[in-house]
This record gives structure tokens, sequence and C-alpha cells, in this order.
């Protein structure tokens, strides 16, 4: 039916039956009822009392009126009626192209938030994470305000759906810039990560640079929020009013081009500078610097990269719609039967535009991880080629059983180190060598015709002139008795000759651990012996004389007899 709400008249009710009855699209009513509720007909086929909004052409023609104002079979107003227009065709469209924005981006976000270096104070991996939460942002609001258009287009009169394109309009404007600002703060910081990576000394955390980038972050978001607080929280039912031209010139329009739009645009435009004033900074501090003041602008131009040029200009493309909006309404979002070309080429490509241009770095760039891992093995081969150090090639590891599998953990690799060394047959690699000087070795052993070590002399027997134990044949005299000289001693000496006996002959056998038992379970000196004692004063008294009385002070008996081996407080 066409733009109904461009002419609204007020018309006189058709005659019916008689006087108290109406005729309306070919249905009776009663007249009195209706003038009784103030309901009055109007020319774009509406029946309205102020409250209630009816439409009358058929086939939406309520049936039945009762006396108490109520409707059979009616539709209201404010419903999805007409065909789909131009507006919303194209916010489909448009609609598409975001969603394949929002696919590259969450790509995108994958590739560039993985970390392959440990996370570091300065450069924490939600700061390159942003800019993507942003753009995902973007693509949420612009699905919902285009789609939006569509029932824009369909709704009978306006209501609800040109409010709720015009709020996340004002949102994916917001959401942009915050975009722009994430992508030009990461490459600063992006700048300032591969600058310090070879000496992480160059740049101090303290003094003018650092408080800059502490401070110009809230400086940005502050003009940000400040245009959210001014478009946001206010009354958007005045949006509505766009169903007669005299609604459009005294309600809708004053509203949609208050003092409040106005100013919101000024903010987004002062977060634009902020941004400037950023990437001056980062280009100062990070790059080689210029000298003139002709120089220097030159160069904020030059080493800006091509994508951070693309993506200002059309964010300020974006800021000088939102404006053109806050003057002219014939030309704003907000306005249903507004001008369909300014509409998305100035609200709805910019930000489009950048989310492409944002992939498209995105697929080209590397991690940056990965990249600053590239740079420091070139400063590494560099150093290297400086001071003469030529390193093996890859294959070499390979080749000499170096190479660690992928996916091998810690675990399969110890065990694989242990069979190795003799567990189990890991790998060919010397395993025959290695058997054959085993075999070799059990051999010799086996070979070396030499009886149990065992201790031939004591020493009491050496003090004493004893003779010598000898091992095949009989001993003398002196060496039938061995006298005790302390377990201590005796203990230590076969321990130290049966260890050294192991070390040279691996197949000579220790004590077992019932034999070690079996003497540490061992305690006090030998028992008591007549023959032992009546041989020992017999041996001093052959020594000192018959006349010589036997004292335990005596310097002969002292030198000349057994030392006294003290072993406990019992001894004493």
């Amino acid at each position: 039916m066409g733009n109904v709400f461009d002419a609204r008249e007020i018309l006189a009710f058709p005659n019916g039956s008689n006087s108290s009855d109406t005729l309306v699209a070919g249905v009776h009513f009663n007249l009195t009822a209706l003038e009784h509720w103030n309901y009055t007909l109007y020319s774009n086929g509406t029946l309205s009392n102020g409250s209630q909004c009816l439409l009358t052409f058929a086939p939406y023609t309520p049936t039945l009126l009762y006396p108490n104002g109520t409707f059979i079979n009616s539709t209201s107003c404010y419903s999805p009626v007409n065909p789909i227009g131009l507006r919303a065709k194209i916010g489909i469209g448009f609609a598409v192209g975001y969603a394949l924005a929002l696919f590259f981006v969450l790509i995108n976000l994958r590739k560039h938030g993985r970390l392959f270096l440990p996370s570091e104070k300065r450069f924490r991996p939600i700061g390159r994470r942003w800019q993507w939460y942003w753009a995902i942002l973007v693509c949420v609001a612009a699905f919902i305000s285009l789609f939006m258009n569509i029932d824009v287009d369909r709704y009978y009169l306006p209501e609800l759906p040109i409010v709720l394109t015009s709020f996340f309009w004002y949102l994916l404007q917001m959401c942009t810039m915050a975009l722009v600002w994430e992508a030009v703060r990461h490459w600063g910081s992006w700048m300032e990560r591969q600058y310090i990576d070879p000496n992480p000394f160059a740049l101090n955390e303290e003094g003018g640079r650092y408080r800059f980038e502490l401070l110009v972050p809230l400086v940005f978001y502050l003009f940000l929020w400040l245009n959210f607080f001014l478009v946001v929280p206010r009354s958007w039912g005045n949006i509505e009013k766009q169903r007669s031209p005299e609604q459009i010139a005294d309600i809708a329009a004053p509203d949609a081009t208050d003092s409040r739009f106005k100013a919101a645009a000024f903010l987004l435009l002062a977060s634009w500078i902020v941004i400037i004033v950023s990437l001056r900074h980062s280009i100062n501090y990070y790059l080689p610097r210029n000298r003139g003041v002709f120089n220097r602008t030159v160069g904020i131009i030059t080493s800006t990269p091509p994508r951070l040029l693309f993506l200002l200009v059309l964010s300020l493309a974006m800021i000088a719609y939102q404006a053109l909006c806050a003057w002219e309404f014939q030309w704003s979002v907000l306005k249903v039967t507004g001008e369909r070309l300014p509409i998305f080429l100035g609200g709805y490509t910019p930000p489009l535009l950048i989310l492409f241009i944002q992939c498209l770095y995105g697929f080209i760039a590397p991690n940056e991880d990965r990249e600053l891992m590239r740079q420091r093995r070139l400063r590494g081969a560099e150093q290297d080629r400086e001071l003469g150090i030529v390193h093996k090639p890859a294959w070499w590891r390979r080749v000499n059983g170096d190479y660690i599998p992928d996916g091998e953990s810690m675990r399969d690799r110890i065990a694989r180190n242990v069979r190795e060394v003799g567990g189990g047959r890991a790998t060919a690699r010397g395993i025959n060598l290695a058997m054959a000087n085993r075999d070799a070795e059990n051999d010799a052993a086996e070979n070396v015709e030499m009886g149990p070590i065992s201790r031939t002399t004591t020493a009491a027997s050496s003090l004493y002139g004893g003779s010598r134990s000898v091992p095949g044949g009989g001993s003398s005299r002196a060496s039938q008795f061995e006298p005790y000289v302390g377990k201590s001693d005796r203990r230590r000496t076969e321990r130290t000759m049966a260890v050294a006996a192991s070390m040279l002959f691996p197949g000579q056998q220790g004590p077992t651990p019932e034999e070690r038992r079996a003497e540490l379970m061992q305690e006090g000196p030998p028992p008591y012996s007549d023959a032992e004692a009546s041989r020992g004063r017999s041996r001093q008294q052959s020594t000192q004389g018959p006349s010589t009385r036997s004292t335990s002070a005596g310097t002969l008996v002292s030198l000349s007899g057994q030392p006294q081996q003290v072993r406990s407080m019992l001894d004493l």
C-alpha cells in the first residue's frame, strides 16, 4: 500500500442502514458505540481512539463491535502487514556481509589469540585479543540493526523496529571506534615489544612515556562512554512518531536532531583525535625519528601501516555521517522513509570495510609469538656468525639418535633411555658390541685362579711375632689362636677387603644379608677361657722374669701385652 503515513487526514464515518449505523469497508458497525469510545476514522485506513489503533481495510477489517468498545477479529496498526521494501532488502545484503566478517573474525581471534611464549606482565594476551572482541560486538550490533530494517518496512505504522534499528546503529558506531582504537593501540604495543625484546632494559617502566601509555586509554574510553551516555539513556518513544508529516515535523525530527546527538558526534570526534595522538606517540618512541616539523609530519604518514591509515579514514567518514544525522533528519538512519543511499553508504559501509580490512590483515600477519621466535632465531644466527660458531644441521640429531619424536612425553623418554642402557632392545645401535664386551668380562672373571680373600694376619700375631698362616698348608703354634682385637676393627677390615674384592672381581659374592645380620647381633667380648688366661700369664712371666710383680701399671706389660679394647661403658 506504500507509505500510508505520508498523508493522514480525519474522515467522517460513512452512512449506514440508519442513523446509528455506519459502513466501513463493507462491514456495519454501531455508530453510537464508536462515538462513545471516541474512535476516529483516518484516511490511511486506520481507526483509532488514542489508546487503540486498528486496521479497517480488507482483509484486516474487524467483523463485529460490542457496545463496550471491543472489536472481534481486529488487527493492530502496528503489525507487519506490508511486503519487504528496498530498505529491508539492502539491509539483508549487508547482514550477509557482516556474517562473513564475523566468520573471519573468529578465525583470526583463534590465530592471533594463541600463546606460544610465556605471558609477560607488560604484554598480556588480552591486549591483542581486544580488537577481535570489539569486532565481534560490531557484527552483533550490525545484525540486530540490519534485520530490524525488515520490520521497519513491514510495519504498517512505525513503532518499536525503528527504535531498535537506531539504537543498535549507534552502538555499532561506538564499537567500531573502539575497534579502531584497539587496533592502533595494539600496533604500538607490538612495536614496543619488538623494540625491547633484544634488550628488556632499553625502556624503563617509569617516566613520561609510561604514564602517557597508562592514561591515554582512560582518556579515549572516557570520551567513548560520554558518547554512549548522551545517546543511549534517553526517551526513544518520540522517534516512533512518524505516522504523519505533522508528527515528523513536530516530534520526531526535533528529537532526532537535538543537542545531545550533536554533542555525541563531537565526543566521537574527540576520541578519534586521541587515537591520532596515541599513534604519534608510538611512532615517536618505537620507530626511527625524523628531524624538522615537515619531516615529522610526513614521517607520521609514511611510518603508519596502510591498514591503520584506511581504518582512520573510514572511521572519520563514519563520524562525519553521524554528525550529518544530528543536523539533517532527512538523511538520518532514524527516519523511516529516509534516503537509502546515505543511510547504507555512510552508516553501514565504513564499519563493514573496517572489518574486512582487519580480517585481511589477520590472515596475512603471523602470530606475534611465532614472529618473535623467528626474530630471535635470526638474531641468534647473526650472533653465531659474528662469533664464528657453526651449528650442526637438523638431520644430525636424527642420525645420531638425539631426535625426540613428536608427542613423546618425559616418562616415555626416560623409559627409552633405560632400555638403551640394558633394560631391553630399544635400538640396534651398539647392542651387539655391548653384549660382546659383557661376555668377555664374564669369561675373564671365571678364569682368574684365586682363592677366597681372607685375613691372614692379625694385629696381635704381628705384635707378638707370631707366625703367618699359610693358605694351603699348616700353621705355626702362634697362628692357631687369634686373640680378640675388637669387633669393630675386624669388621672394618673384612668389609674393606670384601668391597675391594667385589670391585676387582665382579664374580666374588659378598656376605649374605643373613650373615650380615648375625654379625651385627654379636655383643660384648668373647667368653672367658682358663687356657687363654694361663697362656697369657706364662707369656708375661717369660718376658719379665719370675721375681717381677705383675701389675697393670707396669710399663713392659702395657707395651708387650694385648691392648685393651673398650667397646662400651660396661667394659670400664
